[in-house]
C-alpha cells in the first residue's frame, strides 16, 4: 500500500506524517518508522535524483537504515552481494558452530568469509526460512531438521 499512494521519494516526502503512519502502523514503532521513511524519501529525492542508493555507505546514511538493511536492499534490489544479519540469521549460525559472536556485523564477517559472494543473498534467505519454520527461538524442532546430524546444538535423537 505504502508504493502503491506513494510511489515516488517525492510523492512520500509530501506525504502527510499521519497517513505514512497509518499505513506503517501494523509493522510496530510506526511513528519512527513513518518518520524515517519520510526524511529518507526526502534525502533520495535531494541527494540521489530520487533513485534509490547502490551502495553501503550511501543506504546507512539514510535515515532508518541501518546495516541489515542496507544489505537487504543491496542483494535483492541491486544483485549487490550482502549478507543481511537478522535475529534468526544470527541465532542459526551460533547454533550451528558457524561463529561464536552475538554482535551482528561480526556474525556477517564469519558468515561472509564461509561462501562465495554470489551465494550471500540467497544464503540469507535460506537461514531466515530455516529459523521461521524449523530452527526457531523458542524451540528448534531438530527431530525435523535435515541439518540436526552435522549441528552441534541438535537435541539428541
Amino acid at each position: 500500500e505504502l508504493f502503491a499512494r506513494w510511489p515516488t521519494p517525492a510523492a512520500l516526502a509530501r506525504a502527510p506524517q499521519e497517513a505514512v503512519e497509518q499505513v506503517v502502523h501494523s509493522t510496530g514503532f510506526f511513528r519512527n518508522k513513518a518518520r524515517n521513511l519520510k526524511a529518507a524519501a526526502a534525502r533520495i529525492r535531494a541527494e540521489h535524483g530520487g533513485r534509490l542508493p547502490d551502495t553501503l555507505d550511501e543506504l546507512t546514511a539514510l535515515p532508518g537504515v541501518g546495516r541489515k538493511t542496507a544489505n537487504v536492499i543491496l542483494g535483492n534490489a541491486w544483485g549487490v552481494p550482502g549478507f543481511p544479519v537478522d535475529t534468526h540469521v544470527g541465532r542459526l549460525a551460533r547454533r550451528l558452530g558457524l561463529t561464536p559472536h552475538e554482535d551482528p556485523v561480526k556474525v556477517e564477517m564469519d558468515l561472509c568469509a564461509l561462501a562465495p559472494p554470489e551465494r550471500w543473498t540467497r544464503l540469507s534467505h535460506q537461514l531466515i526460512q530455516h529459523g521461521r519454520l524449523v530452527c526457531q527461538a523458542r524451540k528448534a524442532r531438530c527431530e525435523d531438521c535435515a541439518l540436526a546430524p552435522d549441528c552441534p546444538s541438535a537435541a539428541p535423537a
